[in-house]
């Protein structure tokens, strides 16, 4: 994937957090990897969604300095730097503020997996990650810290929102989709009384099905 795809690919996907309710005004962002280099493609800060374009996406290097003249980009970009240095296999970050899963992030509360979604898609609970200011690198480095070693592709970060990874942008988005759809499940269900927990077994099984035969395989 050239830069010009991945820009044209980044900016397609910001359409899927407005379409799935995961943002409000000009909040939230996606960013990918650019294969192969040492640069991602992020948002520009503080621009409408009905404005962007593959044009103003911009790209930065993996210290989160833009390459080239133009739009500021994201406030979040040092984190998503982060995550790129120390996290080589990820190659997608996203970030959103959605609505019940931030509910859980400023109970400082990690998702539990009472849900076969969450088994699969996560591989268990979604972690709680800690409180950190927004403009350095501390975001990030509260993701990485959180999600190495962890199944999960998201983690809430406590009094802020949602960031996910994944091999690529989209594999990114559809983890902050599916992050919102069972903090919301959850959050209902708990309302109702007691969660009742997926025992570990049965999460490690339906996880390795998920993540190994769900799906079509890709033929030549």
């Amino acid at each position: 994937m050239t830069v010009h795809d991945l820009r044209k690919q980044v900016c397609d996907l910001h359409a899927e957090l407005v379409r799935y309710g995961l943002v409000a005004w000009t909040a939230g962002n996606v960013s990918g990897r650019v294969p192969g280099e040492d640069l991602f493609v992020i948002k520009p800060s503080g621009v409408d969604y009905d404005e962007l374009t593959p044009e103003n996406m911009i790209v930065c290097d993996l210290d989160g300095n833009p390459v080239e003249p133009g739009l500021r980009p994201s406030s979040d970009t040092a984190a998503h730097a982060y995550v790129y240095r120390h996290m080589p296999h990820v190659g997608g970050v996203v970030h959103t503020h959605s609505t019940y899963a931030s509910a859980w992030a400023a109970r400082h509360e990690a998702v539990p997996c009472a849900l076969t979604a969450m088994a699969d898609e996560f591989g268990g609970e979604i972690p709680l990650g800690p409180f950190a200011r927004i403009g350095d690198s501390s975001i990030g480095e509260g993701i990485v810290a959180t999600l190495t070693g962890h199944r999960s592709p998201a983690v809430i970060m406590a009094n802020h929102g949602v960031f996910s990874i994944g091999p690529d942008a989209r594999a990114a988005v559809k983890a902050a989709v599916m992050c919102e759809d069972v903090a919301r499940t959850t959050h209902i269900a708990r309302q109702l009384g007691e969660l009742v927990p997926i025992p570990q077994d049965d999460i490690d099984a339906l996880h390795k099905r998920y993540t190994t035969a769900y799906g079509q395989e890709v033929t030549a």
